[in-house]
């Protein structure tokens, strides 16, 4: 018998086939993205678009902060809001724009805003377009309610009668100084500072002719004054004539043949006239400062002036002795007028501003410390310090 071969198993080796990779549809091609616009005309339409939608977002996030707060009526004119902004623009702005060209895009923003929670009424020593006005468009914006008064006695007299929310008046001027019927006023009416407006005033030389047939010229005369140099120089040959406003010299330059006015370019523009000269004003540095008049006390920012009334005995060494409470306290007295007692006892009332805040404790040290030596002392308010505008 044949033997059978053994059969030895052999190991089946399976051939992996090789990996086959699922088919990936194809990419449906990515949708074409506009061009951006190429020319000047289309960039800026897009950028105007995009300013609209960013300056009304603004307005809303203003309103839903000042809707958060547990008096919107108070904090309507926190002027932090303000500072920080402003701090905001120094650090941040890269230009070509200044700094000061980007506050009066700003200004009419955060007025908008603040008119959409209170409408305020502001009485101002008009008439419209006087300095004074200007500094009101300033801080109070185009849409408030500005109520333009002939004297700034008026002015006072609207605040104490409830007329109005606040006014604004000028109180000194870096050229001729006091702004005496202020002062003045306040010694007769129990108002506040509430704040105050520092403005960058420069004057400017307005007619409908040439320089050569100018035979007049009007204005008010602390205008007049701070051009004094520029106006025996250039303009010997004319008259000066004081009148009881800038704008009212405008329209006399508007309407009457070789007249002129000394005032602002927005005069200028409002009435139709031409400027002569710009920027005569002697001193370039030329700045007023205005207060804003209320009942009410702004709080403590850290950069706060105060204000106040002095009478003190008359009698050798008084103000000697009230001047050095400012020296043992360490608090920088940064203004001081005199004004003659109008009663028949003799004596002086001082007007005294200084750095600080009345919630801080060395002020009120200060103030007790002179309120012990004075025959009356009147705090006029605490206000934030502010900044020229131009």
């Amino acid at each position: 018998m044949a033997k059978k071969k053994a059969v030895t198993s052999k190991k089946v080796i399976k051939k992996t086939p090789p990996k086959t990779t699922t088919a990936i549809p194809a990419a449906k091609p990515k949708a074409v993205k506009k061009a951006s616009p190429k020319t000047p005309d289309e960039r800026l339409v897009r950028i105007d678009q995009q300013l609209i939608t960013l300056l009304n977002e603004r307005v809303e996030v203003y309103l839903e902060k000042i809707g958060e707060s547990a008096s919107p009526r108070e904090a309507v004119f926190d002027v932090q809001d303000d500072i920080k902004l402003w701090a905001l623009l120094e650090s941040s702005n890269s230009g070509p724009m200044t700094v000061p060209e980007l506050k009066t895009i700003f200004r009419p923003l955060l007025g908008a805003g603040r008119q959409r929670v209170r409408s305020d009424r502001v009485a101002y020593l008009g008439p419209a377009y006087s300095f004074t006005h200007l500094a009101a468009i300033n801080r109070f914006g185009e849409s408030a309610d500005l109520v333009p008064v002939s004297t700034i006695a008026t002015v006072f007299e609207e605040v104490n009668r409830g007329h109005v929310d606040f006014g604004l008046v000028p109180i000194e001027n870096s050229t001729d100084g006091r702004i005496v019927d202020t002062l003045d006023m306040f010694t007769r009416l129990p108002l506040r500072i509430c704040g105050e407006i520092q403005l960058h005033v420069h004057h400017n030389l307005l007619a409908r002719c040439d320089r050569s047939e100018i035979t007049e010229i009007y204005s008010k005369p602390q205008a007049l004054s701070q051009c004094r140099d520029w106006l025996a120089k250039n303009m010997s040959h004319a008259r000066l004539i004081e009148v009881t406003s800038t704008s009212t010299a405008a329209q006399l330059a508007r309407d009457k043949p070789g007249a002129a006015a000394v005032a602002s370019q927005q005069a200028a523009s409002q009435y139709g006239i031409q400027v002569v000269a710009e920027c005569i004003e002697d001193n370039h540095n030329n700045v007023t400062r205005f207060a804003i008049i209320g009942s009410s006390l702004a709080s403590q920012t850290g950069d706060d002036r105060t204000a106040i009334l002095l009478q003190i005995p008359h009698k050798p060494g008084s103000l000697s002795d009230a001047l050095e409470v400012f020296k043992r306290t360490k608090v920088n007295l940064t203004w001081i007028e005199s004004f003659p007692l109008r009663s028949p006892e003799i004596g002086y009332l001082f007007f005294l501003d200084f750095e600080g805040h009345v919630t801080e404790p060395k002020i009120k040290k200060t103030l007790k410390e002179l309120e012990d030596m004075a025959d009356r002392l009147e705090v006029l308010g605490s206000y934030p310090r502010s900044e020229p505008l131009n």
